[in-house]
């Protein structure tokens, strides 16, 4: 019977005590959990799929001798989200590198047909043309110096105001030699329009572009090819636009030279200025540059500069993002280079090519309102002439600006003109 009792009894707190053992049980699993989870080490190395790699080509340039060295230079630049304004001393902070691969971008019908309008297919047809037809050019010319423009529009659409820059750089640099890379004008229509500038005897060619010569042994040369095999996602500003801001580049560093726009008329020699680029703006307080500007670029070949703005559209490309490619690469680029050894180069102030911003060139139009704003313009245009080596029309903000009668445009255009007439009414001045 005392058996039985004591049975009863164990049975009883045996099932008593259940619960709390079971509780206790459930803490130490969590404990055991959490210590897991703090103390799991992460190895990228057993990851089911990883990013593709980035294909670079070996450069051996600026003290990047080696592949390794190259791709922490991707890691440092895969994600550079809008920039502040930089200046000479400013430094840049680390951006925020994403390493998860981007997905494949479709290759939409519009980004073949712009590369076969630019002449940047696949075809073979004139393969080593550009080459031959441009070097041949320098060696028989033998001029000096070297000038780059580029058209990516038709050839009727090059209107006398185009064909004044193109007056404005033999005004100032008669014995010079002007490459036209462009489609449209290596035609019969360009050869008629460019015709009257050979009659005169100024050394000029409009030529058809071979982007897989240009950007060939450069990282220009990777990120076309994944260009044109779909991998790269043109994004919504104009393919034509952007492939102008790195043709620009892959040519002065193949050849060396002055690259302009063609909506920069160029008011007094060059040949004073060796590696340059030039500031848009100034900060008001520190005075150093905000923003610089790839306008106008005058740079030796293979200069390591050159080298970097290739490297950085190559590898930020964003086609979604107007300026991110071309104006703001520059000052990105330059910000990260400038008190480094290896880089020889020259900063000059806005006045040298940008004496008037886009906000504000619509003033420069204008004719005398009354004694005060007379006196002003007169100010301005001896500035100009003094200072500036060229100046920028910002033709998207002026093209359909009339230019008034006595104003500072009238007066530039009258300096810089070899065809005087056409000239001054392709400006269509208002009396």
């Amino acid at each position: 019977m005392i058996k039985q009792q004591h049975t009863k009894t164990s049975f009883f707190g045996f099932m008593f005590l259940l619960p709390t053992s079971l509780f206790a049980l459930s803490l130490l699993l969590l404990l055991a959990f959490n210590g897991f989870s703090v103390f799991y080490i992460y190895l990228p190395g057993y990851l089911k799929s990883s990013p593709e790699p980035i294909k670079l080509l070996p450069e051996n340039l600026s003290g990047e001798k080696t592949v390794t060295k190259l791709v922490s230079s991707v890691m440092y630049a895969v994600k550079e989200e809008n920039p502040p304004d930089v200046s000479k001393t400013h430094l840049v902070q680390k951006p925020n590198v994403s390493m998860v691969p981007s997905p494949r971008p479709k290759q939409g019908r519009s980004t073949q047909q712009t590369l076969r309008t630019l002449g940047g297919g696949s075809g073979t047809k004139r393969k080593g043309v550009f080459a031959t037809k441009v070097e041949s050019f320098f060696q028989n010319s033998k001029c000096k110096p070297r000038f780059f423009m580029t058209w990516i529009s038709s050839a009727e659409s090059l209107s006398d105001r185009e064909l004044l820059a193109i007056e404005s750089v033999f005004k100032s640099h008669p014995k010079a030699c002007l490459v036209i890379v462009s489609n449209s004008l290596d035609s019969k229509k360009g050869n008629s329009v460019l015709k009257p500038f050979l009659d005169l005897g100024f050394k000029l060619i409009a030529v058809h572009p071979d982007f897989d010569y240009i950007f060939n042994n450069t990282y220009a040369e990777t990120w076309f090819n994944r260009l044109k095999k779909g991998n790269v996602d043109p994004g919504e500003v104009s393919l034509g636009q952007n492939l102008s801001n790195l043709l620009r580049l892959a040519l002065l560093y193949k050849y060396g030279g002055v690259y302009i726009d063609t909506d920069v008329l160029v008011l007094k020699s060059f040949t004073s200025l060796r590696n340059v680029i030039s500031a848009q703006s100034i900060d008001p307080e520190t005075k150093n540059w905000s923003r610089l500007n790839n306008a106008v670029l005058i740079f030796d070949e293979n200069h390591p500069l050159l080298f970097k703005f290739i490297q950085e559209f190559a590898l930020t490309f964003d086609g979604n993002r107007w300026g991110h490619n071309g104006p703001y690469l520059v000052s990105r680029v330059v910000a990260r280079v400038t008190g480094r050894p290896g880089f020889n180069f020259t900063v000059l102030p806005p006045s040298a090519f940008y004496p008037v911003d886009w906000t504000r060139i619509q003033s420069l139009f204008q004719g005398p309102k009354n004694a005060s704003h007379s006196n002003w313009l007169k100010v301005k245009l001896k500035q100009i002439r003094m200072q500036s080596y060229a100046i920028h029309l910002w033709n998207r903000q002026s093209k359909n600006v009339e230019v008034q009668q006595g104003s500072i445009i009238q007066h530039i255009v009258s300096d810089c003109c070899i065809f005087c007439n056409s000239s001054e009414s392709s400006f269509k001045v208002k009396k």
